[in-house]
């Protein structure tokens, strides 16, 4: 694993800790010789974890829509910083240079973001592991709500377990570090 996917809020959110956390992550990333590839943003949990990245000597990749130039002040001093057409080249780049996905607390768009490649592997578009930072019981939620969808036949176990959760950046990297996901066939 190269290169990291980070989902994450163009906000900071109320509760300190998923700041904390934001940081914690851009630290172990460069720690760990890990590329960081995110939304482009110099704010919120976007800007936490390029900032604590690049203070630590990380390589940080931005992607980022024109139209969200300003709306989500585009970070100015990434490693490299992508301008694209629309959100959907956005995720696209964003997946073609990564090597795993993480999300952290955010909104609807890191929702939506971490569902669409968790979906990507379960139809075998990708290989590459994808995981939640459960910061603060953040995902307790969204995660009753997938066990709910595989007791009612809508996500299979198998699906399910191979997503990668925990409430510590540091094994939650290690993992997905010595993960390999499997080809699933969704319809066997």
């Amino acid at each position: 694993m190269e290169r990291v996917c980070i989902y994450c809020g163009s906000n900071s959110g109320f509760n300190p800790l998923f700041r904390e956390a934001a940081a914690q992550v851009g630290k172990l990333c460069a720690q760990s010789g890990l590329g960081i590839v995110y939304g482009g943003g110099g704010v919120g949990l976007m800007g936490a974890v390029a900032d604590a990245a690049l203070a630590h000597g990380g390589e940080v990749i931005g992607v980022i829509p024109k139209l969200l130039v300003e709306k989500e002040k585009e970070h100015r001093g990434v490693t490299q910083l992508f301008e694209v057409a629309t959100m959907h080249e956005r995720k696209q780049k964003m997946a073609d240079l990564s090597d795993a996905f993480i999300a952290l607390p955010g909104g609807i768009g890191t929702l939506e973001e971490i569902v669409e490649v968790f979906t990507w592997q379960q139809l075998g578009y990708h290989r590459k592991p994808v995981g939640i930072l459960n910061v603060n019981g953040f995902f307790d939620p969204l995660l009753r709500f997938l066990d709910d969808m595989e007791k009612n036949g809508f996500l299979r176990r198998e699906n399910l377990n191979s997503l990668m959760i925990d409430e510590d950046a540091s094994l939650l990297l290690e993992a997905m570090s010595k993960a390999t996901p499997k080809a699933f066939d969704k319809w066997i």
